[in-house]
């Protein structure tokens, strides 16, 4: 049962991950509209770190999916061999093990490229933050 779940719970990173995507793409568009239309340089810098930035996220997001997908892929393929095995008379305890780390091993790395992902986000979020302070003359924001 335990394969099932985490099929669940993969669900949910993989909905996660696809709502990520969707508003970092739409952000990425909406920023490379204005950038095709400003004049002046310091915006157009502004904007283009921005739209780097969010090009990076994407790029970390759509990783992430690939491997939560291939993780998902992966599990499947347990529980078939899980059945497999029972219905034969082949020991394949050894290929459900090996199986099994190789998914959690994808997941694991897809967590590990999520975690990136929210930190350029977040790292992008505090230097607008502390751009807007900076203007207005106040001081920047506590950790």
């Amino acid at each position: 049962m335990a394969p099932v779940f985490l099929l669940a719970g993969i669900a949910g990173m993989l909905n996660v991950l696809s709502i990520r995507l969707g508003r970092v793409v739409d952000r990425a568009r909406v920023l490379e509209a204005r950038l095709a239309v400003e004049k002046r340089p310091e915006h157009q810098e502004k904007l283009q770190a921005e739209t780097e930035a969010l090009w990076k996220r994407i790029r970390l997001v759509n990783w992430s999916l690939r491997m939560f997908v291939t993780g998902a892929l992966m599990v499947c393929l347990v529980i078939m061999t899980l059945f497999l095995g029972e219905l034969s008379a082949v020991d394949l305890s050894t290929v459900i093990a090996g199986m099994f780390v190789g998914a959690m091993a994808l997941l694991i790395m897809g967590l590990i490229l999520f975690l990136f992902e929210v930190s350029i986000s977040t790292r992008r979020i505090r230097a607008g933050i502390t751009q807007i302070l900076h203007d207005t003359g106040s001081t920047e924001p506590e950790n």
